[in-house]
């Protein structure tokens, strides 16, 4: 059975869709008017072979706070939809992903109890990259927490997420996606040695 899900908040804040497939090819279209976490949803898409469509608007007049905490929260709500009672998958997954002189960490369990350690060792100054209308564009970077936080909250995962060593912000911000991109997957993957059970001596994950 597809293990998929679509999902749309409204807010006076946001408005936000977001199509999942857990068991696609990496394939992502996005239309969101933050260019570094379009970059970043491909990165997760790609890296953990997720099909994801994103259509999301949000009050940027105010800051970015709001869209990026929200998208994180729909897309977290499309995993816990599409995984059901997560009968058969695997349940954990780590990732160590190396980019340059980056060195990120991930570790997660689809444990049904939403917690997040968060460790990007980041400096706080946003990132500014050429922008198509004014001329400059930056992305700001403690919204990363936010999202990670959504996310977490939303899909009902035991999340850990670190630098263990890095200079760029950029590259932190970009391992940390693939890391946990790729424990996601190993995460959601099926244990073909226990397809028929809930991984959990409860008998339930919620």
């Amino acid at each position: 059975m597809a293990r998929t899900a679509e999902i749309t908040r409204q807010t006076k804040e946001t408005d936000i869709t977001v199509k999942l497939n857990l068991d696609g090819t990496g394939e992502a279209k996005l239309d969101c008017p933050i260019g570094f976490l379009v970059h970043m949803l491909n990165t997760f898409a790609r890296h953990g072979l997720f099909d994801l469509e994103v259509k999301a608007r949000g009050d940027l007049e105010v800051d970015q706070h709001h869209l990026v905490e929200d998208i994180g929260i729909v897309l977290g709500q499309c995993f816990a939809k599409a995984l059901g009672d997560k009968r058969g998958i695997r349940r954990t997954g780590s990732c160590l992903f190396p980019m340059d002189e980056t060195l990120a960490r991930a570790a997660v369990d689809i444990s049904g109890r939403a917690y997040l350690v968060f460790d990007p060792q980041l400096s706080g100054i946003p990132l500014v990259s050429a922008g198509p209308v004014s001329g400059a564009s930056s992305f700001q970077i403690d919204t990363v927490e936010d999202f990670w936080q959504g996310f977490s909250n939303a899909a009902g995962l035991t999340f850990h997420l670190d630098i263990l060593r890095g200079r760029s912000d950029h590259h932190k911000i970009e391992a940390l996606f693939k890391a946990a991109a790729r424990a996601m997957r190993e995460a959601c993957e099926y244990d073909k040695r226990s397809l028929d059970l809930i991984p959990s001596t409860k008998g339930v994950l919620a």
